[in-house]
């Protein structure tokens, strides 16, 4: 009878709750009245509920005749573990944004809004308020908003200090004005928009090569520093593409990421065509020659992992491809023609022509 009433009592003594867990539910509130002030910058006038609610709603704006709604989701992969690093955190929500609207204007779709996820082990305020604030300063560059998330805190999941990213948006686009392969034809030509580095993709290779070679973050390299450089936030494509395509008619787009020019290319093309691209067309960043070098990787492989320098790769009729070219480098855009379309009797989808 002793025994089982200090079995009793030990229980009671060691009761639980979820912040002896590991769970902080007062920190993650306290977030949330954060992110609210975030959201409000970014709002539409289609957004019809606040943050907080179990879902969020948003109209079709009026302007549509024939709306389709164009979905994307993506994350920044383990670009997150140079974040961590080097402790800055600020531009890798951006990174996380870009990721998804630049998919959907590859369709011709106009961003409507966005929601994130963001997990940890141990939520920390200040590192999570940093990169929230980078995904809201993306959803105004892109024109969306950012409607809604999750935070979740899951002790035992992530090491210390780490955490993870995903982001979901929703875009719209008059049926008529979707861009597809229907549109494509072998007499086209390949502007390359350029990117403002590595973007969001081939970061295990990056640090493997980091880690080999031993390299300072804080060294300098090309006007920054490496670490600087490899931060570099995902260019955000929206409204240049939006602009352009009021002006002339876009065949196709393609968004260039994990994968280069080489898988990416192919997945806008139909298959009885294949895409021409000349590799002395445009300027590499520095960052691009370094990675090649130091890490000792051939061509090939360079341009089925990186972007190589071009983020965005528009297919234009031979007569707009001028008047494409002006429009955007007057936006300072650093545009090239890379390449063109051509018939082909194989499976062969890609020529790089060093």
């Amino acid at each position: 009878m002793s025994n089982n009433q200090d079995s009793k009592d030990n229980r009671i003594s060691d009761e639980l709750n979820y912040l002896s867990s590991g769970v902080d539910i007062e920190a993650g509130n306290s977030l949330v009245s954060d992110i609210a002030k975030i959201t409000k910058k970014t709002s539409r006038p289609e957004v019809l509920s606040n943050l907080g609610g179990f879902g969020a709603l948003c109209e079709i704006p009026k302007n549509y005749k024939n709306p389709i709604l164009v979905s994307a989701t993506d994350g920044v992969g383990t670009k997150l573990k140079l974040a961590t690093t080097l402790k800055k955190h600020d531009t890798i929500g951006i990174d996380l944004v870009a990721m998804c609207v630049n998919d959907l204007i590859v369709c011709g779709a106009e961003p409507l809004f966005f929601l994130d996820y963001y997990a940890s082990g141990k939520l920390d305020i200040a590192v999570a308020k940093s990169v929230i604030k980078g995904i809201g300063q993306g959803c105004i560059m892109a024109g969306c908003a950012l409607i809604g998330g999750e935070t979740a805190e899951m002790p035992g999941m992530y090491s210390k200090g780490d955490y993870d990213l995903a982001g979901f948006s929703v875009g719209i686009v008059e049926k008529d004005a979707i861009i597809d392969q229907t549109r494509v034809s072998s007499s086209d030509v390949l502007i390359g928009i350029h990117s403002s580095g590595p973007h969001s993709n081939g970061y295990s290779l990056i640090r493997k090569i980091l880690e080999i070679n031993d390299t300072d973050l804080s060294e300098s390299f090309d006007g920054a520093t490496f670490g600087e450089k490899l931060l570099c936030p995902t260019r955000i494509y929206v409204d240049l593409i939006r602009n352009l395509s009021e002006k002339i008619r876009i065949n196709a787009i393609a968004h260039i990421t994990g994968g280069g020019l080489i898988e990416n290319l192919p997945r806008v093309i139909p298959s009885h065509l294949k895409a021409n691209i000349e590799l002395a067309s445009w300027k590499k960043p520095p960052i691009f020659s370094w990675l090649q070098d130091k890490g000792n990787i051939n061509s090939f492989e360079m341009h089925k992992t990186f972007n190589c320098g071009i983020g965005m790769v528009i297919a234009v009729g031979q007569s707009d491809a001028e008047m494409a070219m002006e429009i955007l480098n007057k936006k300072q855009s650093n545009a090239s023609l890379i390449g063109y379309l051509s018939e082909t009797s194989t499976t062969e989808a890609i020529q790089l022509i060093e």
